[in-house]
């Protein structure tokens, strides 16, 4: 066979592969939906929330957390997603929600409205109290205090910049002042790349704190954002043990872009492990 042919043969198996592959991924994709429709489905509060057009984080029912929480403070509740999860995992607990974007903010406050005890603040978390530009992403929920990378574009389509806002910036730890929570107390962070900044504004607070829920990168998805590893140092440095990484995002490489962290004061972690 002539080396033409050859390189034809290869390449139309090449592509025979590739195209096998991505109607597998398509097909994984589709069945993996639907599993998560039909359980938000099956669920009153879920399926009432779909009106709105909010999925309930369903990665986070079994996140292991505290089972008695009587405080969730959810800096980047976006929708609801993960407030939904809380609001049925700890029906008990006061859920303080912080949300810059309007549009969201107004979603969240419809979604929440049947629960008892929760508060929406209408300004993102940082470590000083002002004003700050956001970049307002297609998907609201991708956007952030900092620049949007190109890598997030390209690995997540529709997550480019489509506006900025002047929002109002606060310190967790002077918006809610330090021992004045109901513990046990869960800080959820998921904030494009700007955890480190709600981390260094919630120090006051951190005493006050039995976990700490954050989503973190481990490649630069938003510019000069801090990663997986300098949150850790930092939590670490302030006493808390990192004792899970749930739900795990990986690019077409298999490498983990981001991945759900969770801490607990150090103590709490060895009786727990013991």
């Amino acid at each position: 066979m002539s080396p033409c042919l050859n390189t034809l043969g290869r390449w139309s198996a090449d592509r025979g592969r590739s195209f096998i592959t991505l109607r597998v991924a398509v097909m994984t994709s589709l069945v993996r939906r639907g599993r998560k429709l039909l359980r938000l489905l099956a669920i009153r509060p879920y399926r009432r929330a779909l009106v709105h057009g909010v999925g309930a984080a369903l990665e986070h029912e079994h996140t292991p957390l505290p089972h008695n929480l009587r405080t969730v403070l959810d800096v980047g509740a976006n929708r609801g997603q993960f407030a939904l999860i809380a609001a049925r995992r700890w029906p008990e607990a006061r859920l303080v929600c912080f949300e810059p974007l309007p549009h969201a903010r107004a979603v969240l406050e419809r979604v929440l409205r049947r629960h008892r005890r929760f508060d929406v603040v209408d300004a993102a978390l940082s470590d000083h109290k002002g004003m700050a530009q956001l970049h307002v992403a297609g998907a609201d929920d991708s956007s952030s205090l900092l620049p949007i990378t190109q890598l997030q574009v390209e690995t997540f389509p529709g997550t480019e910049e489509v506006s900025t806002l002047q929002v109002r910036t606060l310190r967790l730890d002077e918006e809610v002042a330090p021992g004045t929570i109901d513990r046990p107390a869960l800080l959820k962070i998921d904030v494009q790349g700007a955890e480190l900044s709600v981390l260094r504004g919630a120090v006051g607070l951190l005493p006050d704190l039995d976990a700490i829920l954050v989503e973190s990168s481990f490649a630069e998805l938003y510019a000069g954002q801090a990663l997986a590893d300098d949150v850790i140092r930092f939590l670490h440095a302030s006493g808390f043990a990192l004792v899970a990484i749930a739900g795990p995002t990986r690019d077409a490489k298999g490498n983990v872009l981001q991945a759900d962290l969770v801490f607990r004061p150090y103590a709490s972690a060895r009786e727990a492990s013991a």
